[in-house]
This record gives C-alpha cells, structure tokens and sequence, in this order.
C-alpha cells in the first residue's frame, strides 16, 4: 500500500470506529418521584426520603459512551431537592452535576428537573441528595457503568453483586441540622448511628426502643442475603454513603482481592477486611471457595470513631444450605476502631494498575495547603479550612459566573495557605475562631494543582479525626499519605510518580496528611469538601471554578433562585 495513502485509509477506519460507537451507545431513561414514606430498614418505622417508594433507590445501569436521563419530580411538600451524580465528571455539562448552590438550583417542592448526562467511563459509582442532610435520610444509590463490548478487564469473574454502606438514624434530618446549628453549650451532635445497613437492611434492638414501632419481625429489616455457587468467582462492587462512619466490611472466612477504586483498575492485593470511606468505591474480587455446608456473615463495623452502633450484618448464602440459616458463628467485630496505622497501610497499598497507569505531570503549577480543623464562629461550632467555614450563596457560582453576578459572592480569593511551619496540629487551636465566607479558589484552566489536606487537633485535647475529601467534575491522582505534620521540603521529594492511583474521594487519616494532584481542565465550577455529612453542613468545603468562561449559553431550566430569577 502506498505510503501516502495509509493516513487517509487510518481516518476512515478511525471515523468508522467512532459512528459504530455512536450508533451503539444507548439512552437510559428513568422517572423517579421524590417523597417521604415510612420505611423500617432496620425494623424501627421512620420517614424516609424515597425514590418512587425505595430507599435505597434504584441502581442505575448502563455502558459507557451512554447516556443517561433522570427525570426527578419532587414531591416533598416543604423541601427542596437535588441529586449528585458522585464520580461522574460531567464533562460538558457541568450544570448536572447536581450540586445545590454551586451548578443548579434545587428543585421546588412540585417541580420536575431533568437529569441529563453521559458516562465516560465504566466503573462504580454512586448517587446521593445533595441538599441540606437529605443524603442521611435515604436519598441515594448506585451507578453501575459497563466495560464497552470488546475491552478486557483485568481479572475475571462469573457473576456481579453490588453491595451498598449506609449508617442510619432514627432522629430526622430537621434534628440533626437545628442541633449543629445552635451556639454554645446548646450544640447537639448528631451522635453514633442507630444502625448500620448493607444494601437498605440492619437490625436495630426493638428492645432499646424508647418510642416509635419496632418489629424485629418486619421482612423490610430482613438481612440482606448474597448468595453464591461453591467454586464460583464473583465481583463484588462496594460503596459507602455513610453520613459519618468509617468502615470496615468484612466476610467472614474469605479473603477478598481489590481490583478496582473509584472506578479505576487496582494493582491487585489482598486483604481480610476493606476499610471504606463515605464516598468511595471499590471492586473486590470474592472466591467461593470455604465449606458449602453453612452460611456466613457478611460484617460492616465503624472504624475511627468509638463504636456507638452494633455491626451491620448479612448473609454470604452457598446454593445448596437453606437460605434462611444464619450462620454458626459471632459476627466479626472488624478491626480496632482506634488502629490508625492499619487504617493508613491499607490506604498506602493502593495503586493503580501496571497495564493501566495514567502518569502525572512531572509537576504542578499551583500547591493550595488546606488545614482542616474545627473552630467557632461567633460562638457556633463550625469547621473549617484555613480558617475560613464555609457559605453558599443564594445564587449558584456558575450561573453567577457566566452571567456576570460578581456580587453575589465574595470576590476576595481565599486563603491558598495557612501557617505551615508554626502550626502546631497535634493541640487544639490557640486561636478558635474562624470567619465565614463564600469566596471561591480561581483556577487557570488547563494548569496542574496540588492539594495538601492537613488534619489537625479538633478543639478537644488529643482527639483529631479521619476525614474523606471528595472532589466534583474530576479524578486526581493521590501523590502520597502521611501521618504527622506535611513538610513542604521533604515530602514532596517521597511523592508517588510512578503508578499513583486515580480516585474522585480519598481519606485523610486523623493527625495525617493527604497530597492530591489534578489538572484544572474541565470547564465549570466544582465543590470540594468533606464527604461526612455534618462536617460538610458545618462548612467543611470549598469549591474551584475554571474555565467557566469556555462554556455556551446555560440552559435556562437550571436557573431560578436568588438572582438567577431575573435570568429566566
């Protein structure tokens, strides 16, 4: 073939490949209504936010180079709504991102809202209310997105499963929120969770109840049951939304291999328990390879915090045994609650994959230190970043931006840095106080940024805590973990380079530090913050804007609140 027309013959293969692609690629349409129902997940009747009478809602399901489409009807009678899409990027459409505040207005009590986005990439995924503390309340899910037909994953399986974390409270949303929200010696904290579900199902004591119906009994409290074929392979895919625990999930007598975080291939290791955090994702490859003859439990503990709710239990089911058998044995009680190193080696042992690895740049442009710790402002308890707690504003960054509304936020940058070589983290604040804000971090579209999360002492001596940072619109590689104090010197010459993970959430470990590295090149405004739910409401976030001004017109429908009114 002559050289001169390989190019040509090149781009016609290419163009092909692309219009088969397209013409493969499906639209998934789905119509949920948002409301409260009374649910008994772990046999104690509450209100619940539901989706089309679920909670959790439904598993959405599709390919990548998909589409999907949600059409959401609230019909909350006094609540606003909206739904985070967590992990998937939104490339191009930053305004689905669901994200109240910061890309749409929440959706009315009686009004629709259309979610429309593509998925770009196959992986696990979740979903979750991203308005007021919904997310605690029921409001989520997960998103399964298949490998395109033709590509070969890593390792092999026989069967799939999809098992989701929750922790959950008897005490509405409207509580938890009035309790953080008062000053002084009134503040009320959330406390431990009643229970711990997997897949929407636990087992509250209905002995402890002091009020409301509990009936161990109800099959809506039933345990969760995973059945498995002696000798068979399978694909677990893990997730947590927990609103503030930590976990370790355990089956009892098998080992589990990780293979995939936030969607992304793993260097395949082995462990005996998973540790994960609100907001990630994980696939785990489980053998059914122990004695067909019984059944075994599935096992979810609070790590990090001190234990205030019993294990979460299922069942590991062998075709065969009867399926209502419980197993023989005690739960397991996971590991140490308090056993950071453990918690922090497991953190450190995941790395991606060596036929799949996306190197960083060798550099960054722009290296942002975020202390994290808890302070008062004007005598309400608050956390906050660099010592600045964090507001919306009543007309979301995005619409503001694009529109020009500079003066619905503050336009004073916030701070990039805090007192790195005189801090001291390991006591609490000298100085306690912190100030409020809306300001944004600006970023130069198409420039690398580094991350430092740095844990620090909370206003209690000698207690600090583990917090999961997760950022919308991106995937960042994690450069490298520590437990101390960051050194700007030294640290960064032990950075990862070689086979850094990709992830969209990732832990800092109590009194540790955490480096991430990003590049700022998807087109919007995105928030990044603590992924526990009260640390979040409590102003534990921030949010990057970059490149918004690449973006066409908005669309008018997510428009609507604050000054954003004016623009419909």
């Amino acid at each position: 073939m002559p050289l001169a027309t390989r190019p040509l013959l090149f781009f016609i293969i290419f163009a092909s490949s692309l219009l088969i692609a397209r013409v493969q690629a499906k639209v998934h349409h789905h119509k949920w209504e948002i409301s409260y129902q009374f649910k008994s997940p772990d046999c104690l009747k509450k209100l619940a936010v539901t989706i089309n009478g679920q909670t959790p809602g439904p598993t959405i399901y599709a390919t990548e180079g998909d589409t999907v489409v949600i059409e959401v009807k609230n019909s909350l009678l006094t609540e606003n709504v909206a739904i985070h899409w967590h992990g998937i990027r939104q490339i191009g459409t930053p305004w689905m991102d669901g994200t109240e505040g910061v890309t749409q207005c929440p959706i009315l009590p009686g009004d629709t809202f259309v979610y429309r986005f593509l998925v770009d990439q196959a992986g696990t995924y979740i979903y979750h209310a991203h308005y007021g503390m919904q997310r605690s309340a029921g409001l989520n899910g997960m998103i399964v997105v298949k490998v395109p037909d033709g590509f070969k994953e890593p390792f092999t399986y026989d069967r799939e499963h999809s098992i989701l974390l929750n922790d959950w409270w008897h005490n509405s949303t409207y509580e938890q929120a009035a309790g953080l929200a008062l000053p002084g010696k009134q503040f009320t904290w959330v406390g431990e969770p009643h229970s711990l579900l997997i897949n929407g199902r636990g087992k509250f004591n209905c002995s402890l109840n002091v009020g409301g119906t509990c009936n161990s009994t109800n099959p809506e409290c039933a345990p969760y049951t995973l059945t498995v074929v002696p000798g068979k392979t399978y694909r677990l895919r893990i997730a947590s939304v927990t609103s503030l625990s930590a976990l370790n999930f355990e089956i009892e007598g098998h080992s589990l291999t990780v293979v995939e975080a936030d969607s992304h291939y793993v260097d395949p290791f082995v462990v005996k328990n998973l540790n994960i955090y609100s907001g990630e994702t994980y696939s785990v490859i489980l053998k059914a390879d122990q004695d067909p003859n019984r059944n075994y439990w599935l096992a979810s503990n609070v790590v990090s915090r001190k234990p205030g709710t019993p294990t979460g239990t299922g069942i590991l089911h062998y075709y065969g045994v009867p399926r209502g058998r419980l197993p023989t044995n005690v739960p397991p009680m996971g590991t140490l609650w308090n056993d950071t190193m453990y918690r922090f080696n497991q953190s450190v042992a995941i790395h991606a994959h060596s036929s799949f690895i996306e190197s960083p740049p060798s550099k960054s442009d722009r290296v942002i230190n975020l202390l994290n710790t808890q302070n008062r402002v004007n005598g309400v308890m608050r956390w906050s970043v660099n010592n600045v707690s964090f507001d919306l504003p009543r007309t979301p960054y995005l619409i503001a931006l694009k529109n020009y509304l500079h003066h619905v936020f503050e336009q004073r940058p916030p701070p990039d840095t805090y007192d790195v070589k005189t801090y001291d983290i390991f006591t609490a604040p000298i100085n306690p106080n912190a100030t409020r804000s809306n300001s944004i971090y600006k970023l130069e579209f198409g420039s690398v940024v580094d991350v430092i999360l740095q844990n620090a002492n909370t206003l209690t001596a000698n207690n600090s805590e583990t917090h999961p940072w997760h950022l919308h619109g991106h995937d960042f590689w994690v450069l490298g973990y520590g437990l101390g104090k960051f050194d700007p010197e030294s640290d960064p010459k032990r950075y990862n380079l070689k086979n850094p993970i990709l992830k969209n959430t990732v832990v800092v470990h109590p009194l540790g530090w955490t480096a991430i590295r990003f590049k700022a090149n998807n087109p919007g405004v995105w928030a990044f913050h603590c992924h526990i739910q009260s640390h979040f409401f409590m102003g534990m976030r921030i949010v990057f804007e970059e490149g918004v001004e690449k973006l066409g017109q908005l669309p008018k429908f997510i428009m609507g609140c604050g000054e954003s009114k004016f623009e419909n």
